[in-house]
């Protein structure tokens, strides 16, 4: 199940078996005189970098397995880069197992994140910090790249190694502890992968053939990138002055049981080298104003609605005017949703508007042709066989492109330049004139796809696997939204329906892609109203989820709105929480499926609110 919104070992001892040995030294006597000399080295590099950072960029691009991209250099590079490279090619040289194995490929990523948060409710700040730290990921493979450690081992729980953990890293340039964590934590992943391509090969002897042999690590160029770090830029004292005033507004509405008013900010750094000759080192800068509003009908069901501002730059979030007016929005759709109508199970025609279109996209149709789902034999492999065949109406296209960094002037949080496998990002037409064409491919091959396309993604922590990033929906068949609306009525009446749906706004959603369960999807709308046939006045009603299966699903599109738009959220799948953009027209399908949302039992509060007006 995939859902979408929108984380250590003692000091081993053993290293005889994975360090190489040099004639003439004992192994303490190696490891003793090999660690001065190491720390001079980095002390002396340290020193380098302050007085020829151009000379340490030229040094730095070192020959490799694969082709070294002629990308130029953009800057010169931390200090902690060469830490990493030095490690690096230590452990390249000397990790070597008791058979002679040797890794073939090693990836060490550093996320460096610096946060500020800032929350507040009626008028109150709830939470006001500040949080940095560094991860290491480490990305080891033994075999080769036709078959590695990381294949899949079929018939067992855990069918895919997993990824290398977030291993703390000191924040501090010092040069001992930051080769000691690389030091330890290499041979003890070095130690796993041997241990886990062993089980590779006897699931292989055991198991039926497979029905993809494609490799299990693609050959790609290694590029070459360094952006400046960047730090934490939010005055958090002035935006708590203006929480506290903007999230007061919910005193006003005593029947609003929680409300909230976020503001958050993130500054990352990621330092990526490999054995092939990748160096990158890219920032990303992300802002996020999130409201929020919630209340309980007298039913029981709760009740919420949220609205997010995202931005890349401070100077592209919103004035407090139009966070005001969006929290008084979100205040009085909630208070509107408690006096409306439950929503009955329902089979008929529908609207989505815009952003709810995206999650539906996203959901049913982008998880699906996610390039390693393909492989998978646990997975449904929805598309598998269908390269060059219809899977959409004819006057659908969809596209993936992350180098897109807004739509309509809003930012998108799909937005990178090179992927977590230190890929170049490529925009991919996954769908022409209806026609699957290719699939989101990170660097696990997949049978007639030999090559990532740079959409290898992963929260810190996890493997690598292939995700969506800025999923765009383009139309040839479009109509302004009042004729869509139009159509929407047509089509009730010519179905003999009393009315239609809109579904103005979704909170997310989630699918199943697994043979072990039903091929099903589900998005959960908050804002949905009752489209009357006879012209009655539209009716909001509560208590909706939208669910079915992919392929019939996307038959039932039967035309599209001109007013594409923008959801930013956060995407979670196999290999953590990925920031995702969708972009869409609104869309008109003959027929959709509602069920009744679960709802809770308990009354409202017993006790008048505190804000309710005083009686004499």
């Amino acid at each position: 199940m995939i859902p979408h919104n929108a984380s250590l070992d003692i000091l081993g001892r053993d290293t005889d078996s994975t360090r190489g040995r040099r004639a003439g030294a004992s192994p303490s006597e190696r490891k003793s005189v090999d660690r001065l000399k190491r720390i001079a080295l980095l002390t002396a590099v340290q020193a380098a970098l302050v007085t020829s950072p151009a000379m340490l960029a030229a040094n730095d691009a070192r020959p490799a397995q694969a082709d070294v991209s002629e990308a130029t250099p953009s800057s010169a590079p931390h200090p902690l880069m060469q830490y990493l490279v030095d490690e690096l090619e230590y452990s390249k040289k000397h990790l070597v197992g008791p058979d002679g194995t040797r890794p073939y490929y090693i990836n060490y990523t550093v996320y460096e994140e610096h946060q500020g948060v800032v929350s507040g409710a009626f008028g109150a700040i709830t939470r006001n910090d500040r949080m940095s730290d560094r991860k290491l990921n480490i990305d080891l493979r033994v075999g080769d790249y036709g078959l590695d450690n990381t294949h899949q081992l079929r018939g067992v729980g855990r069918a895919h190694a997993s990824g290398s953990g977030n291993i703390p890293l000191p924040l501090d340039d010092h040069p001992e502890a930051v080769q000691h964590a690389l030091w330890y934590h290499t041979d003890r992943i070095f130690k796993e992968a041997l241990r886990r391509l062993t089980n590779v090969k006897t699931n292989l002897r055991v198991k039926v053939e497979e029905e993809d042999a494609s490799d299990d690590f693609s050959r790609e160029p290694a590029n070459v990138h360094y952006e400046p770090p960047v730090t934490l830029d939010l005055d958090r004292e002035a935006w708590a002055k203006r929480i506290r005033k903007i999230s007061a507004i919910a005193r006003e509405f005593p029947l609003i049981y929680q409300s909230s008013v976020t503001i958050g900010a993130l500054a990352s750094t990621r330092f990526l080298v490999t054995t092939e000759g990748a160096r990158l080192q890219t920032t990303q800068r992300r802002y996020r104003i999130t409201l929020t509003a919630g209340t309980k009908a007298l039913d029981g069901m709760e009740l919420g609605q949220s609205k997010d501002f995202n931005a890349a730059t401070r100077a592209r979030l919103p004035g407090d005017a139009a966070i005001e007016s969006a929290f008084r929005t979100i205040i009085q759709q909630v208070l509107a949703l408690r006096d409306a109508p439950l929503a009955e199970p329902y089979i008929g025609p529908a609207i989505l508007r815009n952003r709810a279109s995206a999650v539906f996209f996203h959901e049913i149709f982008g998880h699906r042709i996610e390039g390693h789902r393909q492989k998978d034999v646990t997975e449904g492999q929805t598309f598998t066989k269908k390269i060059n065949k219809p899977v959409l109406p004819a006057f659908i296209s969809i596209d993936d492109d992350p180098t897109m960094a807004r739509f309509g002037g809003i930012d998108l949080r799909g937005h990178y330049l090179y992927d977590d496998e230190g890929i170049r990002a490529t925009r991919v037409r996954l769908v022409e004139d209806g026609v699957l064409k290719t699939f989101l491919m990170s660097r696990r091959p997949v049978e007639g796809f030999p090559k990532s396309n740079g959409h290898g993604r992963r929260q810190a922590g996890f493997a690598p696997v292939a995700r969506q990033a800025n999923l765009i929906v383009r139309s040839t068949k479009q109509v302004p939204f009042d004729k869509l609306r139009a159509m929407l009525i047509e089509e009730s009446k010519r179905q003999g329906k009393e009315y239609g749906l809109l579904f103005e706004d979704i909170s997310g959603g989630f699918t199943m892609t697994r043979r072990r369960g039903p091929q099903a999807f589900k998005v959960l709308p908050i804002v949905v109203y009752r489209i009357y046939a006879d012209g009655r006045p539209d009716q909001l009603i509560r208590g909706a989820d939208v669910v079915g299966t992919p392929l019939t699903s996307f038959e039932k599109i039967a035309a599209t709105a001109d007013d594409a738009e923008v959801f930013n959220g956060t995407c979670g799948a196999e290999s953590g929480w990925v920031p995702v953009s969708a972009i869409s027209p609104s869309i008109l399908v003959s027929t959709i499926e509602i069920e009744k949302r679960v709802r809770g039992q308990d009354r409202p509060p017993i006790l008048e609110s505190p804000f309710a007006e005083k009686k004499p």
